[in-house]
């Protein structure tokens, strides 16, 4: 850790503003794996004694890294380097569950609960659910991890009807329901792009303003009655959704 806040060769001509050389010396530290993920960095005042830097110009270095996601700072902590994710690519055509998902990569699963519990419904959610005067909502709200790793935040609602206990639910919202014979076998979704605010982005592990997706789900039953609706929010580093096109009917019938 000395070594890489040594203040020699901060001064050779050529080599850029102080900030970048600080920022290229804690990237390479990072990609070679000196640095490793998890790795706590000395606070700022430290690193300006170390380098001879002005804290100004370390605090930059930093903001920068954590901007491109090599590095994040947890309030009250201090600042580490990034876990670093694997891209997963999802495919947009099978209505299958967080849980499914991960299962079918052989990664590991885990929820972090924010809240479980029965409510009087928002308007967006009698909207979606087609609740009625009195009716209450289940509401299960929790951070998806796969393999210890913050992935997605997934905010669901269904009528109580449905499920009348959402403290049941402990992983997989589709097997429970699968086992009281309401599993959604139709969906319904809509993507956006999104900017992370602070409290998802402290979630997810990523800076404030992060992209990430929005995704929207309304889940039907069998006889047509929406089952649940869910809005879920991933990070953008993480995910490549792919959905298989095929030529239009009529097209193929008339040609090019």
């Amino acid at each position: 850790m000395e070594r890489l806040f040594s203040p020699d060769g901060f001064e050779e001509v050529g080599s850029g503003p102080l900030y970048l050389q600080l920022q290229r010396r804690i990237a390479d530290a990072i990609g070679s794996g000196r640095l490793k993920p998890g790795d706590s960095l000395p606070p700022e005042r430290d690193m300006a004694a170390l380098t001879g830097l002005s804290r100004v110009t370390v605090r930059k270095a930093v903001e920068g890294l954590v901007a491109s996601g090599q590095l994040v700072q947890k309030r009250g902590s201090g600042t580490f380097v990034a876990q670093r994710v694997e891209r997963l690519e999802q495919a947009l055509s099978l209505l299958t569950s967080f849980t499914e998902d991960m299962a079918r990569r052989g990664k590991s699963v885990e929820s972090v609960w924010l809240a479980r519990g029965l409510h009087a419904p928002a308007p967006e959610e009698v909207m979606a659910l087609g609740l009625g005067a009195g009716d209450r909502v289940a509401r299960l709200e929790r951070v998806r991890r796969s393999d210890g790793v913050p992935l997605a935040i997934e905010r669901a609602s269904l009528s109580a009807q449905i499920l009348p206990e959402p403290e049941g639910v402990e992983a997989s919202l589709y097997a429970v329901l699968q086992s009281r014979g309401l599993r959604p076998v139709r969906a319904v979704q809509r993507i956006s792009a999104a900017n992370l605010g602070a409290r998802d982005a402290e979630l997810l592990g990523v800076p404030t303003g992060a992209a990430g997706l929005r995704i929207e789900r309304i889940g039907y039953l069998p006889d047509g009655r929406v089952v649940e609706f869910t809005r879920s929010l991933y990070r953008g580093d993480a995910y490549d959704f792919a959905v298989e096109l095929k030529l239009a009917p009529d097209a193929e019938r008339t040609g090019p």
